[in-house]
Parts: structure tokens; sequence; C-alpha cells
């Protein structure tokens, strides 16, 4: 059975870190698009940050720039976001995802609108 198991969620005060783990089983992260969406109340789900294992380029979001950093552990089928100097308008319920290459592209990005398989979310609470 594949599946994704998002976890690290919290609340934290502006300024603080949280690090999001994703977890795979029944599959590995081999040459993946693995990514980070978030949705916060009242609010489409937005694309945050993302993975291409095949070359090991990412993508970040304008808004979490030089805060996140995506990183993987391919030995541990388990990507983590690590997010710092949260600020409320990062409040939001956080999934990841993951999806193979179809061979059109190796950019992670390229994928949000096409992620195959989704984990239930983690919930991010960032008080002013």
């Amino acid at each position: 059975d594949v599946q994704l198991q998002a976890s690290g969620g919290g609340s934290v005060q502006a300024g603080g870190s949280l690090r999001l783990s994703c977890a795979a089983s029944g599959f590995t992260f081999d040459d993946y698009a693995i990514g980070w969406f978030r949705q916060a109340p009242g609010k489409n789900r937005e694309g945050v940050s993302c993975f291409s294992d095949s070359d090991g380029s990412t993508y970040y979001r304008d808004s979490v720039k030089g805060r996140f950093t995506i990183s993987s552990d391919n030995a541990k089928r388990t990507v983590h976001l690590q997010m710092n100097n949260l600020k409320p308008e990062d409040t939001g319920v956080y999934y990841c995802a993951a999806t193979p290459p179809d061979g059109t592209s190796w950019y992670c990005r390229d994928y949000f609108l096409g992620m195959d398989i989704w984990g239930k979310g983690t919930l991010v609470t960032v008080s002013s």
C-alpha cells in the first residue's frame, strides 16, 4: 500500500521554528517529485516547496524563501521541511505529496497540479 505520512506540525509563536517530516511507505522517492503544500483557513491550497529526487533541484515560493529548507533522506524515505522565522501567515494545514516524473520535465514545480500520492495534513499554527 502506497502512503505518505506528514508529521511535525504544532503551535509556535512568530519567529519560532518547526520541522515537518514526510515519510513514505510502500515506495521509495527514487526520481520522484516531492512537494509540500499548505491550506490556510478560507484559502485555496498552495504549493510551498518541492524537491526533485532526480537531480536534487528545489523550489520555494517567494514568501518562504530564506526561511524554509526542504531536504531528503532517501535511506529513511523521508523528506523534511525545516521552517524558521515562522510568521502568522504561515498558519495552515501542511500536506506532502509525491509523484513520479512523466518524462516531460525533471523540475518538481512542473508537477504541482499533478501529484499522485497525498498524505494527510499536519496543522501548523503561528501566533503573533
